[in-house]
């Protein structure tokens, strides 16, 4: 886990370095704000590891690992407005620190210099790396929609919010290790699906882990305030599962507490969630997506040694804390 470890401090270093102009102080300020809130770093980290994957070292990907980490704050900062969220990684969130429009803009401009980074990298690859990064870009955007469409939908069913997941979460993994990858000189077809289903369905487990966490852990743990998707009445893994799993009188008392918001409205949720084992069905579904990533990985064509760090980092990507 060294070379992770490398990776996330040197992407932790660029990032909180990184020079924006000083004027308009309420346009970059919160953006600095933002940026030096800490944060793993994973994403970033993915693509330079997908580099040295394919046997070239993972600072060849920086650009294009700066320009994953300041998409992948933008949609932060964006998320945060769209779902009210008084915290991210355990901090104010912009738009409560400072508002809603300011918090826009900081977002505008993280997402046009991502964009600007990755300009920076060797122009034979250029079009082949924009090509990745727009498509996840799009898609981000497409699972958001969707994910705002479903909160007042009620024929959501558990395909539906996979494929929520699968665009809102995990195509920018899948985005994250193919660009570095490309940056490696990887020319296999096969290979450069394989690592990017690889992401993709690391990051299909590790959304359902992550409403897990939502409400199976502490706000110090998990950085946000937990219960928070019960709370924004979210179509999750956990509230789709309760109503495909629960009796007539179990959905009755869950579509009450749904559309009230009553004091104790998470703890009598989460009750009902426990009432038909959901997080134990949780558990299986993100079992599944996480076994399709290690076949993703075995077939790939390159040294088994070169495998060793992204398949430990994926492992203690689903072992996260409870």
């Amino acid at each position: 886990m060294q070379l992770i470890q490398k990776y996330q401090g040197i992407i932790e270093d660029k990032i909180k370095n990184y020079e924006f102009p000083q004027e308009p102080k309420n346009l970059y300020d919160p953006i600095r704000y933002f940026l030096n809130i800490g944060g793993k770093r994973t994403r970033p980290s993915l693509t330079m590891l997908a580099c040295h994957l394919f046997g070239e070292p993972g600072l060849k990907a920086l650009n294009a690992a700066l320009a994953i980490e300041l998409f992948h704050n933008f949609t932060l900062i964006h998320d945060d407005i769209m779902d009210g969220a008084p915290l991210r990684r355990g901090k104010t969130t912009v738009h409560e620190k400072w508002n809603a429009d300011i918090a826009i803009l900081a977002g505008d401009v993280l997402f046009t210099e991502a964009f600007n980074v990755l300009t920076k990298n060797d122009p034979t690859i250029l079009p082949q790396l924009m090509a990745t990064f727009t498509q996840a870009s799009r898609e981000v955007c497409e699972g958001q929609q969707m994910d705002m469409d479903f909160e007042t939908s009620d024929e959501v069913t558990i395909e539906d919010y996979i494929e929520m997941i699968r665009l809102k979460t995990s195509v920018l993994l899948g985005a994250a290790l193919k660009m570095g990858a490309i940056v490696a000189g990887e020319k296999n077809e096969e290979n450069l699906k394989n690592i990017y289903e690889f992401g993709v369905n690391i990051g299909i487990a590790f959304q359902i882990q992550d409403d897990v966490l939502d409400l199976y852990t502490t706000s110090e743990k998990f950085g946000k305030q937990v219960g928070g998707d019960i709370l924004a009445n979210k179509k999750t893994f956990l509230l789709l599962k309760t109503y495909e799993m629960a009796d007539a009188a179990t959905k009755q008392e869950l579509d009450y507490q749904m559309t009230h918001n009553e004091p104790d409205k998470i703890e009598k949720v989460k009750d009902l969630y426990n009432r038909v084992n959901c997080l134990e069905l949780a558990e299986k579904e993100k079992l599944f997506y996480y076994e399709k990533a290690q076949k993703n990985m075995a077939n790939i064509t390159v040294p088994k040694k070169n495998k060793t760090t992204l398949l430990k980092l994926s492992e203690s990507l689903m072992s996260r804390e409870f």
